[in-house]
């Protein structure tokens, strides 16, 4: 097969069996970025004398010459790696673990040393880290069928060098201390599970996950079942394998990733018309070690990313080249034709990692999480799905807005990024060019990746993006293009270099009453900077001009805003962002506008005042300060200090729910007989309170992720998901406090188990209600709402009844307390806060009442745009211009 290249010449070939490879991609793969000086002519001469060699093997081989390039056709089963691929595939679907043994086997044995050993490109190493993952999953396959078939002795030796070899891997040390339980060392394998956890700390800064935990505590407490191996038909299996539950996740990724980004593709305008055309290139500036000459248009992105040695590309733009549009019309482009198996791209703003703070990869998960919940489903997936496909590289982050991240952190972030992604690994990066390269300056490079810059817009794709779906007879822009065609360096040439521009100026003489004229006009227009504010003053007036609007759209579509409205509120909630640095808008944010002390008297009063009522029916105008000033300063303190977890992205689901619900039940009924003992109630009160205690213990059983992962998520599911969480939590925490409140002032004995009631204070009641308020501020603000409602239960816990009320009395206080605990719940939620913050600011006139009907309207009109279940000004210039205060033009 002749010499070394000429053998990389049909390794290429192999790998790409019975598909077309290219004469560019045969340089590229095969001398990397040195080709020789007369590589064409080169190629044809290697397969030449490949297809004489291969004659020997008469018609089962072919070397076929076609447009452009080369086709291999062959049996793919004469090639090592697809045999080896076809091989692992039957393994996974085997019908009992013997026989996925005997196929995993098969399928390593195939494996003969280095792949392409005599190769030294870009394209070799990006393969062989490909291969020695996927020769790792099979191995690590292969040890899981057969600890199942009881060979934990043999394989101990190979698992100790695979630890070894992958310390962070947690699927090989999770084998590790399996084999060694089962060998009689149990503290060997409690001491490998401990140097895992330290490691992962030190080098990650995170814990191991689920899995490995659970080993790990069968492992310390000795289970039986765990001891003995059992093998059982992979085809009678309860669940999937987790191979195949994976592939589902990452399948079902990609279809929402699709809908996502088709949908704001479609509310963005990008293919009606098509968008303006940005051309890109290589950049010229020190910012990268690879010189590979790239060119292309926004549309072919996609096509020139799979091309490359290593798929692994930084984007430049200076502000307003269109880097995001870009970024979406890329994502877009990898979904088309792809694979089974291939990596899903998944579109993530950058502006909210801290790599100081977190791994890439754990910043990757979560935000997967966030924007497509259903992955959170561990029934459909596994634990962990979205863990495990950004660590099994199943996903190609397309990371937008480097430049949007903290100056500060860029020089950081480029570091980390180049640390997890070795081995080649995909990834997309958009940057601002000027930022890119000063945070170069002072850090690293990513080493391995293709850095393209975009390059200015040309005047006659301009003009035919201004002048495109004109209706017949329409001139108005006639004098603007006669203009730019005879004064290619004016200052409206120089202003129209950028799609944002193109697009403001599409945008703001659409209505056929308007002059685009106007803009050649030099002695209001006299150089690019007035021009360009000019376009970006006109833009809200352009989208918010009144016009008819046709029957049967939504209310968020249908309903107008004047423009001096709109602005108002878009000029708070673009300083509100600014204020908390970011440019993401998230709804469950809103109450950050408000001050700390306005926020903890705006939502501290309300359930200080039903507190006071409750002290008022139950003793008197003395017990109502007492128990109102007591409430109002923890609330105070909790609800303009405390910490709100974050939306809550459940939904209500039953089936398959019984077993768990019962277990969570049975917890809140002996918590409710603990209390009914310690209060002295009588068995008829006991009964009623076990009922309640465990239907609202056992509630949350009901609130379960969404289930499947095929949606992405958005602000209006966000909201809505949060407000089912919020109101069974309000409403739990209401029947069950305000039911035991009721019987405790009405039934209970006054010499109770606690202790006689004293008047006016009585300690040993007022230490467990203390106790039980300040779990419930830890649940609802974490510390600062343990402390503080710690202190107010104390306070009215004490204040026991020497006598009882009636009982019809103390039904009506158990009401009213457990509405104001209830109301306290719901406020320490995101969407029970957002209900009081959005009433406070609309009040002062910052936003309107139904923030949410017109966020959805701003996003129809192009003036925000959607990143998961945040919105984002669509242009940062449009954002910064508002943050200024800067009015529009009429």
């Amino acid at each position: 097969m002749g010499h070394p290249r000429q053998r990389a010449v049909l390794g290429v070939m192999v790998m790409e069996a019975n598909q077309l490879v290219t004469v560019d991609q045969l340089l590229d793969r095969v001398w990397g970025g040195q080709p020789p000086s007369r590589g064409r002519e080169t190629v044809y001469n290697y397969v030449s004398r490949l297809r004489t060699a291969l004659r020997a093997a008469g018609d089962e081989v072919r070397l076929h010459s076609r447009s452009g390039g080369y086709l291999l056709t062959v049996d793919e089963q004469a090639a090592d790696i697809h045999r080896f691929r076809a091989l692992v595939t039957q393994g996974r679907g085997a019908h009992d673990d013997q026989q996925a043994v005997e196929l995993f086997e098969q399928a390593l044995r195939l494996w003969r040393g280095e792949p392409m050993s005599e190769l030294d490109t870009p394209w070799a190493t990006g393969l062989r880290a490909t291969l020695d993952g996927e020769r790792l999953a099979a191995e690590l396959d292969h040890v899981d069928a057969a600890l199942r078939c009881g060979r934990h002795a043999e394989l101990l030796p190979s698992l100790s060098a695979r630890a070894t070899q992958h310390p962070l891997d947690e699927r090989a040390a999770g084998q590790m201390m399996l084999a060694l339980y089962r060998c009689g060392r149990q503290a060997d394998a409690l001491q490998h599970y401990e140097a895992l956890r330290r490691q992962l700390a030190d080098e990650l800064g995170a814990d191991p996950g689920p899995d490995t935990q659970y080993l790990f505590k069968q492992i310390l407490t000795a289970e039986p079942e765990l001891a003995q191996p059992r093998t059982r038909p992979l085809a009678a299996a309860d669940d999937p394998a987790p191979a195949v539950r994976l592939d589902r996740a990452a399948e079902e990724l990609s279809t929402a990733v699709k809908h996502q980004w088709t949908a704001e593709a479609e509310i963005r305008s990008l293919h009606r018309p098509a968008p303006v055309r940005v051309r890109w290139s290589t950049t010229g500036r020190p910012v990268t070690r690879e010189r590979e000459a790239l060119r292309g248009d926004i549309l072919d992105m996609a096509k020139k990313f799979r091309g490359l040695a290593t798929p692994q590309l930084v984007v430049l733009g200076e502000p307003g080249a269109g880097k995001t549009v870009l970024a979406t019309l890329l994502t877009l482009g990898l979904l088309v034709d792809r694979g089974p198996g291939d990596p899903t791209p998944v579109l993530l703003s950058l502006s909210s990692w801290n790599p100081h703070r977190e791994h890439l990869r754990s910043w990757l998960a979560r935000r997967m999480l966030e924007d497509y919940p259903g992955l959170g489903n561990a029934k459909a997936y596994g634990p962990d799905a979205a863990t495990r496909l950004v660590a099994e590289d199943r996903v190609i982050p397309v990371l937008d807005g480097l430049d949007e991240m903290a100056p500060g952190v860029r020089a950081a972030a480029i570091d980390a990024l180049d640390r997890a992604i070795t081995g080649g690994r995909p990834l997309v990066v958009t940057c601002r060019a000027a930022e890119y390269e000063n945070a170069v300056r002072h850090g690293d490079i990513l080493a391995s990746a293709a850095v393209v810059e975009i390059e200015p817009v040309e005047l006659d794709d301009a003009v035919t993006f201004l002048t495109a779906g004109r209706l017949p007879g329409d001139t108005r822009w006639q004098p603007v293009v006669e203009h730019l065609r005879h004064h290619r360096d004016a200052p409206l040439a120089q202003a129209l270099s950028t799609p944002l521009m193109v697009d403001l100026a599409r945008t703001t003489y659409r209505d056929v009453a308007s002059d685009p004229a106007a803009l050649i006009d030099p002695q209001r227009f006299r150089d690019r900077a007035v021009i360009e504010d000019h376009l970006l003053g006109a833009f809200l007036p352009a989208v918010y001009a009144q016009r008819p609007q046709p029957p049967g759209l939504p209310p968020s579509t249908a309903r107008s805003y004047g423009p001096d409205q709109a602005q108002r509120w878009l000029m708070f909630l673009a300083c509100h962002l600014r204020s908390l640095r970011t440019r993401d808008l998230a709804w469950w944010q809103l109450g950050r506008a408000i001050p700390r002390h306005v926020r903890g008297l705006v939502f501290g009063l309300p359930p200080a005042a039903l507190f006071a009522i409750v002290g008022l029916l139950v003793r008197g105008p003395a017990a109502a300060w007492v128990y109102g000033l007591s409430t109002a300063a923890a609330g105070f303190a909790a609800q303009g200090w405390g910490t709100r977890p974050a939306p809550s992205r459940v939904e209500f689901r039953f089936r398959g729910t019984a077993v768990a619900f019962l277990g969570r039940a049975l917890i809140g009924v002996a918590i409710s007989i603990v209390i009914g003992l310690l209060w002295s109630l009588s068995i008829g009160p006991v009964v009623i309170l076990a009922l309640v205690f465990g239907l609202s213990t056992g509630l949350p059983v009901w609130l379960e992720t969404p289930t499947k992962a095929d949606h992405a998520s958005s602000p209006a599911t966000t909201y809505a998901q949060d407000r089912v969480a919020t109101l069974a939590f309000a409403l739990s925490v209401a029947v069950s406090i305000g039911l035991f409140y009721a019987f405790a002032i009405s039934v209970s004995q006054p010499h109770s188990n606690l202790g006689p009631a004293a008047d006016p204070f009585h300690l040993n009641r007022a230490l467990p209600a203390a106790g039980v308020s300040a779990l419930f501020g830890w649940f609802a603000f974490r510390y600062i709402g343990a402390a503080s409602y710690g202190l107010a239960g104390f306070v009215v816990g004490g204040l026991a009844m020497a006598h009882h009320i009636s009982l019809g009395l103390g039904l009506t206080a158990g009401a009213v307390f457990g509405l104001a605990v209830g109301l306290t719940a719901a406020l320490s939620r995101s969407w029970g806060a957002y209900q009081p913050s959005r009433a406070w600011l609309a009040l002062r006139g910052q936003i309107p009442l139904q923030l949410n009907r017109f966020l959805q309207n701003a996003h129809r009109r192009g003036v925000l745009r959607l990143a998961g279940a945040l919105y984002q000004f669509r242009h940062t210039r449009l954002h910064d211009r508002l943050a200024d205060g800067r009015p529009h033009e009429r």
